[in-house]
């Protein structure tokens, strides 16, 4: 057992962003809970069930009309214990889909999609997230930024690109000229998967609805896709980032074409420094195709 009183600041920091990174959300319960209480009385709740299917005894026999007792059969609730033990969550099938789609396509403006998808309950991811990630900046500009999915740091402050890779993703927009303000910045997926794992098939298959709808809303002209995530998802490849970077494309979103080109996600620089070469490329690529739709100046 650690005591905080026995860590550096900087150690203490390091340790919590430790915990909030695999997902611990809370560190305390708002009032004391006695465990040892609740387990000893979660025992003795079991007792007389398990002493009433116990097997009878040497030379007695059941009663006319009652079953020998199996082995185990306390151990397994039935569908009524199952349920009062609490609300379960969402499952992802086919249903979710379809709601997804429906909510989806009945939004009439950005506005009203982010309050759909803020009281969405088909998705697991929902249920372990803080904070509902939607778009974000000016949505007239033409101009659209999408990530891959929220880091802890994002779900912690309810925005995209935050923490210390949003500072650099700040520092590469002012490299050609853009700023959040300027665009509209959003994530392929609104909700932070536990521990920063990749989303499931049939969370993405869940989820699409919603960035394909932000799209055709928006109506930009030109999309940069930042990670491996952001450009496997919509440009149906699955090679490395490194391998679909740096080249334009077409992605539809209902009945809009849009061009895009992907590059590597601010966090993947933080980690390989090296790289940034390349994402130098691709924002160049990047703000020339901006020029040459006249939404930047030159």
């Amino acid at each position: 057992m650690i005591s905080a009183n026995d860590l550096s600041p900087a150690e203490l920091a390091a340790l919590l962003h430790f915990h909030a990174d695999a997902g611990v959300e809370w560190l305390l319960e708002e009032e004391a809970i006695d465990r040892f209480a609740e387990f000893e009385a979660m025992k003795a709740a079991r007792r007389p069930a398990a002493q009433a299917q116990q097997r009878p005894a040497a030379g007695e026999r059941p009663a006319p009309g009652q079953s020998p007792a199996r082995p185990n059969a306390a151990a397994r609730p039935g569908p009524a214990e199952r349920a009062a033990s609490g609300p379960q969550p969402a499952i992802p099938d086919g249903e979710a889909v379809q709601q997804a789609r429906f909510v989806a396509e009945t939004a009439r403006s950005l506005v009203e999609l982010k309050t759909a998808i803020e009281t969405f309950n088909g998705c697991n991811l929902k249920h372990s997230a803080r904070s509902t990630i939607f778009a974000s900046g000016d949505t007239e500009s033409g101009i659209m930024v999408i990530g891959s999915a929220p880091s802890a740091e994002d779900d912690r402050e309810g925005l995209p690109f935050s923490g210390k890779s949003g500072q650099l993703f700040d520092k590469m927009l002012a490299a050609i000229g853009l700023t959040r303000s300027t665009i509209l910045l959003t994530q392929v997926i609104p909700w932070r998967p536990p521990g920063n794992r990749a989303p499931s098939a049939a969370e993405m298959d869940i989820c699409r609805p919603f960035i394909e709808r932000q799209i055709a809303l928006a109506e930009p002209k030109a999309i940069l896709l930042l990670g491996n995530f952001s450009a496997r998802f919509f440009f149906g490849e699955n090679d490395t980032i490194h391998g679909l970077r740096g080249r334009w494309k077409e992605i539809a979103a209902a009945d809009c074409v849009i061009p895009a080109i992907a590059s590597l996600h601010p966090q993947d620089l933080l980690t390989a420094p090296v790289n940034k070469r390349l994402a130098w490329n691709d924002l160049l690529a990047f703000q020339a195709k901006l020029k040459s739709l006249s939404l930047l100046r030159n």
